[in-house]
């Protein structure tokens, strides 16, 4: 019988360049498992796209391991040729929001061994303006409390932190005036935060989206924070992203598979939490089913 291939991607630097310490045994485990190996450290920003879409069509699984960048790249580069392989992932960025999501374990040989002995499932893949995402795109507040967020405070308070940051941001921040498109309203607003994603956590934040996501539904979902005029409205709609099950007149939520942004000005927006571009218009489009990712059986 032939040989499993895998092309094997890793971002030394992803982390505290931790990958380094247990790459080695990471390669045993997987020539123990009678793959033939293709090894590539990433080198700069953009490479691995080019070269899961180089090699990605001749080989049977592509391993990933680095932050959700990292993926994101791979990914980019995978959603290019004909035949895709399967997608181990081996988490050793500062955040994996999507880790968490599909529950693969920060432990880097406990995620090898899934990668290993583990079964494929589908996953929905987004496509901002042409350029895909794994599980996020948005603009606004939280969208980058992750990397602004000190690691002392992380350290010690935990998610908290997270929270105390967005909130800090919520009274800084300048709102934007969108026109948003579904297939099946359209309306006008200010908004401080907007997040088109497929995660159960985005940015280091849990339930932001609620407790029903699907990961392979064929929807994406939206969430939508109105600019508060007054301390009422800020103390509701911060009520409300705590309480996601609840329905706020400052909070817009949706599933959608098509949405589009029209803004005045340029508006940055965050993709699996790297810059995306200052953008003022924005059509997202869920594709279903678009790649495999190996999960614990």
């Amino acid at each position: 019988m032939a040989r499993k291939k895998m092309l094997f991607l890793f971002n030394p630097h992803a982390g505290k360049s931790q990958i380094r310490t247990k790459l080695s045994e990471i390669i045993n485990l997987f020539s123990q498992a009678d793959f033939e190996i293709q090894i590539h450290a990433t080198q700069e920003r953009g490479d691995a796209t080019r070269i899961a879409a180089c090699r990605g069509g001749r080989v049977d699984y592509v391993v990933v391991s680095g932050g959700d960048g990292t993926l994101n790249e791979t990914v980019e580069g995978l959603m290019q040729v004909e035949r895709r392989p399967v997608i181990g992932y081996i988490p050793t960025g500062t955040t994996n929001d999507f880790a968490y999501t599909h529950k693969i374990p920060k432990n880097m040989l406990t995620a090898a061994e899934i990668i290993v002995s583990g079964e494929p499932a589908a996953v929905d893949v987004g496509r901002l303006n042409g350029r895909h995402f794994v599980y996020v795109a948005g603009f606004g507040a939280f969208t980058d409390v992750s990397y602004k967020t000190s690691q002392e405070m992380k350290a010690v308070l935990g998610h908290p932190a997270y929270l105390l940051e967005g909130v800090k941001r919520l009274a800084e921040l300048t709102p934007y005036r969108m026109q948003v498109e579904t297939g099946g309203e359209s309306f006008e607003d200010e908004f401080l935060l907007g997040l088109v994603s497929n995660s159960v956590r985005v940015a280091g934040i849990k339930g932001l989206q609620g407790k029903r996501v699907k990961t392979d539904d064929g929807f994406h979902e939206v969430l939508l924070v109105r600019n508060p005029r007054n301390p009422m409205d800020l103390q509701q709609t911060l009520l409300g992203l705590l309480q996601p099950e609840s329905s706020s007149p400052h909070i817009y939520r949706a599933r959608v598979k098509q949405i589009r942004f029209v803004s005045r000005e340029p508006v940055d927006w965050v993709i699996d939490g790297e810059y995306g571009g200052a953008q003022t218009e924005v059509m997202i489009e869920t594709i279903p089913k678009a790649v495999e990712i190996l999960k614990k059986k």
